[in-house]
C-alpha cells in the first residue's frame, strides 16, 4: 500500500517540469511514511511513496527496475495471489531479488503483457516503463479500491494517486462546472471525471497504454476497459439458475477463500468491527486464520443513538478477538475534523469520513492492515434504499400505509438526529418516491439533495454556465444518463445493485476508506470486494438477496448458526456521526466563519447567498430537515475552496 506518482515531458523544452517530482511525491508521504524513491530517465519521472506490509526490507523499495534495468514499475496496492505465481515464474527460469509482491507483478508484465491482469486477485494502482520501447503502462484495479488521477497538458502528462499530488504541477485549477453541480447531489465526484476540468480518474476496470511515450497519439488518451461487473438480464436471469441451498454453499467458500488471501502480512493485521453483519463474518472468519485476531470498534460516548459498540463487543467475546473500542467524545471531532477535512483534496461530504478517519487513526496506533466488511451492502442489498426499491418494485400493505400516513405526517419534523424524525424522513422520501420511474427513483434515493434544491445553491450567472454545456459531450444531462444506464424499466432490483458498485461503491464509500485510512498510513483491505465474490454475486437471482422481510439474505442465512442471534434483531444505521448536533454546538464557528459570510459568497461568484442564508437559519430551527446535510456539503466545499485558490 503506497503513493505513486508520474510525469512524461513533451519535448526538451518541457523537461524541467520533470523536477516537479520530487514535490509531487512528498506530498503523498502519509499514504507511504516508510520511504520515498524517484526514477528518471530521458523525459519520464516517476515517484514513489512506500507503506511497506509485504516484504519490508529495503530491497523491495520501489521505484523497481528488473534485473535487465529495460522495465520499472510503481505500484500501489497488493497482490494477494503473488506466491502461486512467483512459483511459476521460478519454475520458468525466472530469478527473484525480493520476496515482494512487487517483483512479481513486474516479471508478470514482463512475460504477458496486458494480459496480466487477468491473473491479478488484489487492489491496486500501479505504472510500468519500459525503457527499450519507451512505452509506459498504468491500470487501476476491477472495484475501485486504489485511486489513480491523471492529466494531459499540452507539454506534459501526469498521473498520480491523489489530486494533491498534481497540483504540485503548472495545471490550471478550473472547477469543472457540472462535477460541482453533481457533487451538490451526491456529496461526491464520480469517475472519471474530477472537481477540475482538466484532471480525470482512471475507471476501476481500466488501464492506459502508451507505445511511445514522446508520441501519444488521441487514440492512446481514451481508458481501455479489461474488467467490467458481469451483467446477466436482470430480467430474466431470476429464474433460480441454482438452488439457494448451493448458492449459499458456495458463497460462503468464495467468502472463506477470500478472507484467507487477505490474512497474507509481515506486519501486525487486524479487522474492524462495527457489530453489523458485514464485518462480523469478516471478523468470524478472520478468527480462524490466527490465534489472536486484533479487531476494532468505534462509537460515540456522547450520542448514544448513534453508538453500536456493544454489538461488536459481543462478537468479539464470541470469537475470542483482542477487541479495542474507541469511545468518541464531541471534543475528539474537534480535534481530529480539521486535520480529517484538510486531507481531502477534491469536494467530498460523505460526514462519516471523520469516524473513518479517527478509527484509521486510533487502529494504526496497534496495527498497520485492518480487514473491512466493505461492499457488501451495495452487493446483497443491505440499504434502506434497497428495502425501499424492493417495497416500491413489489407494492404490498407497507406501500399503502406509506402514501397514506406521508400526508399527515408532512408538518412533522424530518432529520437523521432522532428515531422518530428519521422515520419521518424515510417516510416522505419513500412516498416521494414511489410516484417516479425507475431511473429516475433511483436517482433521488441516491442523491441527498435534488436537482431543482442543488440548482437554487447556485448563483444565476454559474447556472448559466452548467446550462451553456447542457449540449455538450460532458454535459450533466449526458453524465447522469451513463450512470443510470443499467437500470431497466422491466428490470429487478439487482440492477439497482449493479448501479451503486459502478457508482456508489468506488466513488463514495471506497473513496471514503482509502484516503481516511492512508491519511494515517493504514492499510485496508475488503474481502467481499474478491472479484471472484464479486462476479458470483451478480451471477445469482435478487430473491437470494432481498425479499419483503430481509435485506442480504444470503449473506444472513450463510453465517446465522456462527454469529451471535442479537445481530439479527436490529435497524441498520450506518456509520453516521450526529451532524446536526455539532452544526448546532461544537462546529458552530464553522459556520459562522468568513467563508459563510454574505461578503465572501458574493465576491466567490459560485453561490447564491439567499439560499445560504436560508439553511443558516433553519439549522437553528426545530425541524432542520435536511439543513444540516447541505450545510455540511457547502463547508466541504467552502474549506476546499480556501485551501485550493486563498
Amino acid at each position: 500500500m503506497c503513493g505513486i506518482s508520474g510525469i512524461i515531458s513533451f519535448s526538451n523544452e518541457s523537461h524541467s517540469v520533470l523536477d516537479s517530482i520530487e514535490d509531487m511525491t512528498a506530498v503523498l508521504n502519509k499514504r507511504g511514511p516508510d520511504a520515498q524513491g524517484i526514477f528518471r530517465e530521458g523525459n519520464i519521472a516517476l515517484g514513489h511513496r512506500r507503506l511497506s506490509i509485504i516484504d519490508t526490507e529495503s530491497s523491495a523499495n520501489q521505484p523497481m527496475t528488473d534485473i535487465s534495468d529495460r522495465y520499472t514499475i510503481v505500484f500501489n496496492g497488493e497482490i494477494y495471489n503473488y506466491r502461486v505465481y512467483r512459483e511459476m515464474l521460478i519454475n520458468q527460469g525466472i530469478v527473484f531479488k525480493t520476496n515482494s509482491d512487487t517483483e512479481v507483478l513486474l516479471q508478470l508484465y514482463i512475460n504477458e503483457g496486458v494480459k496480466c491482469l487477468n491473473k491479478l486477485n488484489g487492489f491496486f494502482a500501479f505504472a510500468i516503463f519500459d525503457n527499450v520501447e519507451k512505452s509506459l503502462f498504468i491500470a487501476r484495479d476491477r472495484i475501485g479500491i486504489k485511486p489513480l488521477l491523471y492529466s494531459f497538458q499540452e507539454k506534459f502528462f501526469a498521473f498520480s494517486s491523489e489530486l494533491k499530488s498534481l497540483n504540485q504541477l503548472p495545471i490550471e485549477k478550473e472547477i469543472d462546472q457540472v462535477s460541482l453541480f453533481t457533487y451538490l447531489q451526491l456529496n461526491y465526484v464520480p469517475a472519471p471525471h474530477s472537481i477540475f476540468n482538466n484532471i480525470q480518474k482512471l475507471s476501476p476496470g481500466n488501464y492506459l497504454y502508451f507505445n511511445n511515450i514522446e508520441s501519444i497519439s488521441e487514440e492512446e488518451k481514451k481508458p481501455i476497459p479489461y474488467y467490467s461487473i458481469p451483467k446477466p438480464d436482470f430480467t430474466h436471469r431470476d429464474l433460480n439458475p441454482i438452488s439457494y441451498e448451493t448458492a449459499r454453499t458456495n458463497f460462503m467458500e468464495l467468502m472463506k477463500e477470500s478472507v484467507e488471501r487477505r490474512m497474507i502480512s509481515d506486519v501486525p493485521l487486524g479487522a474492524f468491527l462495527s457489530g453489523g453483519i458485514d464485518s462480523s463474518v469478516v471478523c468470524a472468519l478472520a478468527s480462524r486464520y490466527t490465534d489472536n485476531l486484533k479487531t476494532f470498534s468505534i462509537g460515540f460516548a456522547d450520542h448514544p443513538f448513534f453508538d453500536e459498540t456493544d454489538y461488536a463487543e459481543e462478537v468479539a467475546a464470541k470469537f475470542k478477538t483482542d477487541h479495542t473500542t474507541f469511545k468518541l467524545t464531541n471534543q475528539d471531532l474537534l480535534d481530529h475534523v480539521d486535520e480529517a477535512l484538510d486531507y481531502i483534496d477534491e469536494p467530498f461530504a460523505d460526514s462519516s469520513a471523520i469516524n473513518m478517519f479517527i478509527l484509521s487513526k486510533k487502529t494504526k496506533e496497534h496495527i498497520k492492515v485492518a480487514l473491512s466488511g466493505d461492499g457488501a451492502d451495495e452487493m446483497f442489498a443491505g440499504y434502506n434504499k434497497h428495502a425501499a426499491e424492493f417495497k416500491a418494485r413489489n407494492p404490498g400493505n407497507f406501500g399503502k400505509l406509506a402514501t397514506t400516513l406521508a400526508p399527515l405526517t408532512k408538518p412533522l419534523p424530518k432529520n437523521r438526529d432522532s428515531k422518530l424524525w428519521n422515520v419521518n424522513r424515510q417516510l416522505h422520501r419513500f412516498a416521494e418516491g414511489t410516484k417516479l420511474p425507475n431511473k429516475e427513483r433511483y436517482w433521488q434515493w441516491a442523491t441527498f439533495r435534488n436537482e431543482e434544491t442543488a440548482n437554487y445553491l447556485i448563483r444565476e450567472s454559474y447556472q448559466k454556465k452548467i446550462q451553456r454545456l447542457s449540449d455538450g459531450a460532458y454535459s450533466y444531462k449526458k453524465r447522469k444518463e451513463k450512470i443510470l444506464k443499467h437500470i431497466e424499466k422491466d428490470g429487478t432490483v439487482n440492477d439497482v445493485l449493479y448501479t451503486d458498485m459502478n457508482l456508489v461503491l468506488p466513488n463514495d464509500m471506497l473513496f471514503k476508506v482509502d484516503h481516511m485510512s492512508m491519511a494515517n498510513g493504514l492499510e485496508v483491505r475488503t474481502p467481499f470486494l474478491d472479484h471472484n465474490l464479486v462476479n458470483f454475486a451478480f451471477e445469482i437471482p435478487v430473491q437470494f438477496k432481498i425479499n419483503q422481510n430481509i435485506r442480504k439474505k444470503i449473506v444472513q442465512d450463510s453465517f446465522r448458526k456462527i454469529l451471535p442471534e442479537r445481530l439479527y434483531n436490529r435497524s441498520k444505521k450506518g456509520f453516521e456521526i450526529p451532524v446536526t448536533s455539532w452544526l448546532k454546538t461544537e462546529l458552530n464557528y464553522m459556520l459562522e466563519s468568513e467563508l459563510f459570510s454574505s461578503d465572501f459568497i458574493e465576491h466567490q461568484g459560485i453561490f447564491n447567498w439567499p439560499a445560504i442564508q436560508k439553511q443558516l437559519k433553519k439549522i437553528k430551527s426545530k425541524d432542520t430537515g435536511n439543513s444540516s446535510g447541505t450545510l455540511w456539503n457547502l463547508l466541504v466545499f467552502q474549506r476546499w475552496y480556501k485551501n485550493h485558490f486563498m
